[in-house]
């Protein structure tokens, strides 16, 4: 399928959704929408290979959200990202698709956040689940979290997952989900070991590759400082005493702490 898509309704969405998209303000869908939304609204599995900021959340949210059944309050998606703050964006995301779909619900599970609040929230049900792969297997586990009635699986950022340490709790959670889903795999990069997660786990996916846009604008600047890991506090404090081009500054971190 061509990338050039001029509208949502080329790809076959509902109506209701395709309101909501118009509310929100969504006109053209980017190149992974164009292309991942009709492969995932035809059952079939898939890779998608993209960066961060092409749209990807929607690329998968928008034909999950076609498969729901809102009279069933049982998980029919689940959708694995590495980070809790992934989880919470992307559960926000659905959840401003489905202001068009009432009694829809998402739930976005992760580590941190209280396990008997999270008990409670699933005894109530959820539509979707979105969460990181240690504490969704927690729930699987204590069998407070079922998938007897999942439809579909997605891997958001695959390869930050096998980064991070969690690919073998991703793999022990696919081999924990009926074998009749549906499953899309995303990533910006695809090492062996993704492709090998794919190769067991996907059905005669198709894959879609995004190229990525120019990083930055021209009119930034970049330089680098390579620095050991225990100097790093040190040398920032000494750009930031040094430099007086700026009047404020975003530093990007790793973790929390």
């Amino acid at each position: 399928m061509s990338t050039t898509v001029e509208n949502f309704a080329a790809l076959g969405l509902s109506e209701s959704l395709l309101k909501t998209l118009s509310e929100i303000g969504y006109e053209t869908p980017s190149p992974i929408q164009a292309q991942c939304i009709p492969i995932l609204l035809d059952g079939h599995d898939m890779i998608g290979m993209a960066q961060t900021g092409t749209g990807k959340t929607a690329a998968f949210a928008l034909p999950l959200m076609e498969q729901i059944d809102i009279k069933l309050t049982k998980p029919q998606a689940l959708i694995l990202t590495p980070t809790r703050e992934l989880a919470i964006q992307v559960a926000e995301a659905l959840q401003s698709y489905a202001k068009n779909l009432p009694g829809f619900h998402v739930l976005p599970i992760y580590g941190g956040q209280s396990m008997v609040v999270q008990l409670r929230q699933l005894s109530r049900g959820a539509h979707i689940i979105v969460g990181t792969p240690g504490r969704v297997m927690d729930h699987l586990e204590r069998e407070s979290l079922k998938l007897d009635a999942l439809k579909a699986i997605v891997l958001d950022e695959a390869d930050e997952m096998l980064r991070m340490g969690f690919i073998d709790d991703v793999e022990w959670i696919l081999e924990h989900t009926p074998e009749a889903r549906q499953t899309a795999l995303f990533s910006a990069t695809m090492p062996n070991v993704i492709r090998d997660v794919a190769r067991r786990h996907l059905r005669e996916p198709q894959e879609i590759k995004i190229r990525a846009a120019t990083a930055t604008v021209s009119k930034i600047s970049q330089r680098y400082w390579l620095v050991r890991g225990v100097d790093k506090l040190d040398a920032l404090t000494r750009i930031l005493d040094a430099e007086e081009s700026f009047d404020a500054a975003i530093v990007f971190v790793r973790t929390k702490i």
